[in-house]
């Protein structure tokens, strides 16, 4: 190559990384602008918002979203999809509420957790094992769990007993600087989960894994290992969002949070996550979980019709995964 060709090539690698550069910025911070202008907007346009009750709520009530949302996220990260999210929820919740009616909370809860882990296990050996989609796959095992939980509930409602009643709805309580404690909880997992991650062996073989599995498994990555384990993951997540409701009702039943999986994938795609794999972060997850949340909650305070909020979710969805491929071509 002559060197007029060389010089010639020069400022269009330069172009293509700063256009790429761009784009990864927009893909990681666009999410951040949305949200402030949300924010800023209901600000100015009602008193209650920024009340202390109401911020609270907020996120009181972004907690079992932004949970579910924190499991679909390092699910698709990994390369795959889990639409067990709600039934893995209801099924633990009701084995929380089973073990406290014969031990205590303490055992309840932690049995409840175990239960979440143990039915992500079987669901990445299900799809590691039976080679199909995850989506197909995970649709599968959901209906399974479903079942499960109306066969062992008999399709009735399960409660603590009387005398318990009080201390299971310790999620409820108020904690540090006056939230509750399940919003302790979820700022805890979140925090833990995102730097497992960002900064661990294991988060970089997640990411490499949903980049490309067959060059992680060239490279020595047990690329099974990973989507069982971050399927575990996600069932924990499952377990407490699961156990949250629980304690804010005071009860559990098989239908508790029918559809919130894909409300926790379409937070996880609004984020930036790409449905594709191998791009994204939990913090973003939980940012797109927080904006479906915080619209709700605008909805609510400006009492406007909450129809339109179902269509103003689907048009973020659209927008975002439409954004993800825009950006992944541009930057090719």
């Amino acid at each position: 190559m002559s060197v007029d060709a060389v010089t010639q090539t020069q400022p269009t690698v330069q172009a293509a990384g700063t256009l790429s550069r761009r784009a990864s910025r927009l893909r990681d911070y666009g999410i951040l602008v949305a949200l402030v202008a949300i924010v800023i907007a209901l600000s100015v346009s009602t008193d209650t918002f920024l009340t202390t009750s109401n911020l609270i709520n907020l996120l009181d009530q972004c907690a079992v979203v932004g949970l579910l949302a924190t499991g679909a996220t390092v699910c698709i990260l990994s390369g795959v999809f889990d639409l067990t999210a709600s039934a893995s929820l209801a099924v633990s919740a009701i084995v929380g509420v089973e073990i406290v009616r014969l031990t205590n909370v303490a055992v309840g809860f932690a049995a409840a957790v175990a239960a979440g882990a143990l039915l992500g296990l079987i669901t990445g050996l299900v799809v590691v094992r039976s080679g199909v989609n995850s989506f197909i796959a995970t649709l599968a095992t959901s209906i399974i769990y479903r079942g499960v939980a109306v066969v062992v509930t008999a399709g009735s409602i399960v409660y603590p007993l009387s005398r318990q009643s009080e201390d299971f709805g310790a999620l409820t309580w108020p904690s540090l600087f006056g939230l509750t404690s399940a919003t302790i909880v979820f700022v805890v997992v979140v925090v833990a989960i995102g730097l497992l991650t960002s900064w661990t062996t294991f988060g970089r073989r997640v990411y490499a894994v949903g980049g490309n599995a067959e060059a992680a498994r060239l490279s020595g990555v047990r690329v099974g290992s990973i989507h069982v384990s971050v399927y575990v993951i996600s069932g924990v997540c499952s377990a407490l969002a699961g156990l949250i409701l629980a304690s804010r009702a005071g009860s559990a039943q098989s239908t508790m949070a029918t559809g919130a999986e894909l409300t926790a994938i379409a937070a996880a795609v609004i984020g930036g996550t790409s449905i594709l794999g191998g791009e994204g972060a939990v913090w973003r997850g939980v940012v797109g979980a927080f904006l479906l949340t915080l619209i709700g909650n605008g909805f609510n305070l400006l009492g406007w019709d909450t129809i339109y909020q179902q269509v103003l979710q689907g048009c973020l969805i659209l927008f975002a995964v439409t954004t993800d491929r825009w950006l992944r071509k541009r930057t090719r």
